[in-house]
């Protein structure tokens, strides 16, 4: 049986974190100084340390940092049960905007003029996609090996239609392969 102040601190947590879902725009990044304020300042929960931890493990962990951010201030706070209350409070505003939206948006999309802008919407993306294919392009070392992973990677992937994350694994070990060869030719360990 769950006692009143284990409840009471969960409850807390789900309005804590349903607050900084609801209201934070721009990210998890953009999340982080209410977070703080928050956990740190406005409960005590955990301390400024505890912060650049939930950071570090943000980045190494997957997922958004503010719900990796819930989950550790909710476990820390009141255990399994304050990681679900404060994950679902994080959750839950994106989850209602995105339904609504949804709801509204399907009628929207019979209209011409919005098919039109999604056609339009489309094109712009993939200038953008594009573009960041030309960047990363001109940033990459330019030899032999890396232009034949590119190719065997695309022909995986487009024209056979093997899974991506394989293919990342072997592109990887190729790339590191080679580069240990290379340095081992000259001479380097």
């Amino acid at each position: 049986m769950m006692n009143k102040e284990r409840l009471a601190r969960c409850r807390t947590l789900f309005g804590t974190f349903f607050k900084i879902g609801a209201f934070t725009f721009g990210g998890g990044y953009a999340m982080i100084p209410l977070i703080q304020k928050e956990t740190v300042e406005t409960h005590g929960w955990i301390t400024d340390e505890d912060i650049l931890d939930i950071i570090a493990v943000a980045e190494s962990t997957p997922g958004p940092i503010a719900i990796n951010s819930a989950t550790f201030v909710g476990y820390k706070v009141a255990g399994s049960l304050g990681s679900f209350f404060a994950t679902l409070g994080v959750v839950l505003p994106s989850f209602i905007v995105i339904s609504i939206l949804a709801f509204f948006l399907e009628p929207f999309k019979a209209l011409k003029v919005v098919s039109y802008a999604f056609v339009g919407i489309r094109a712009g993306v993939m200038v953008l996609i594009v573009q960041a294919i030309f960047k990363m392009y001109r940033a990459c070392e330019k030899n032999w090996i890396n232009y034949l992973i590119l190719l065997a990677s695309f022909l995986g992937v487009a024209l056979l239609d093997l899974p991506v994350i394989p293919i990342l694994l072997v592109a990887a070990g190729c790339g590191m392969l080679y580069r240990n060869v290379l340095l081992c030719r000259k001479g380097e360990k």
